[in-house]
């Protein structure tokens, strides 16, 4: 087993675990740690993708007492049926614009230069959304209706652009809308299962011939990574939340692409060759 792709696993599994749920965009920290690691192949998309499981089995883990009373309840309780009813309203938008999109997005859109504009564009939109009023209407994702849902998938839905963070689009989506702090990160947590759990499935599916039993120990040692780095993440940012805005993550986000644009220019990294 070679040491040096192992220690990519990690480190890829690191950022995966450690992006996927801030509002800063693991799809677009991924490709451009793939750029930099030369681990941007089809063998490495698809390690992302393995990766990704790990960091929804964590979500599925921190929130497993709720899951499991709603599972329970679909039978008998409505509130448990609307919750569902919700998550897949809200999943809607961006699996039917990935299907239709996807790929052309994937071809034209999957490159440093578009990545870095989209992190600098989603922290400006932080920012002039952390500065209007913000008043709350549904404190908990229990209370949201299937128009919310709506609203809310339509907002992930800007996530097919690389960059733009599927977690931070819901969330400023939901702020927007009239969600509490805690009922907008908690709802991007809960559509994750659905958004991410499929999107892995049918793309392990369409890249099935590249699934090695050779891999496996590469596969292991990242989804081990994304699952503890996650599981953490997750419990971080809800305690975040409660005392500090999204602010300081529009700065990150500003910075960082700032960073990959000059890096480009100056000619200190050729991302087009990474």
């Amino acid at each position: 087993m070679d040491p040096l792709l192992i220690l990519k696993a990690l480190i890829l599994g690191l950022v995966e675990g450690f992006t996927e749920f801030l509002p800063i965009s693991s799809t677009g920290h991924l490709i451009l740690a793939g750029d930099l690691l030369n681990f941007n192949d089809e063998r490495g998309k698809l390690f992302e993708i393995v990766i990704q499981s790990g960091a929804i089995l964590a979500v599925c883990w921190e929130y497993r007492a709720k899951i499991g009373t709603v599972l329970g309840g679909l039978s008998r309780d409505r509130g448990a049926r609307r919750f569902v009813l919700n998550l897949g309203i809200a999943f809607l938008p961006l699996a039917i614009l990935g299907l239709l999109f996807g790929k052309a997005i994937k071809a034209q859109l999957f490159n440093a230069p578009t990545v870095a504009l989209a992190f600098i564009a989603g922290g400006l939109v932080i920012l002039w959304a952390e500065q209007r009023e913000h008043r709350v209407r549904v404190e908990s994702v229990d209370e949201l209706t299937p128009l919310d849902a709506l609203k809310l998938g339509i907002a992930q839905a800007f996530a097919l652009i690389p960059g733009t963070s599927r977690s931070g689009a819901t969330i400023i989506g939901g702020l927007l809308f009239g969600l509490s702090r805690r009922a907008a990160t908690e709802f991007s947590f809960f559509l994750a299962i659905p958004t991410l759990g499929l999107a892995t499935l049918y793309q392990l599916y369409k890249e099935r011939a590249l699934l090695s039993l050779d891999d496996w120990g590469m596969w292991a040692v990242g989804f081990a990574a994304a699952f503890v780095s996650a599981f953490l993440c997750v419990r971080w940012l809800l305690r975040y939340i409660s005392s500090h805005d999204f602010t300081l993550f529009a700065w990150y986000r500003i910075a960082f692409g700032a960073g990959v644009l000059a890096t480009a220019y100056a000619g200190w990294v050729d991302w087009a060759a990474a």
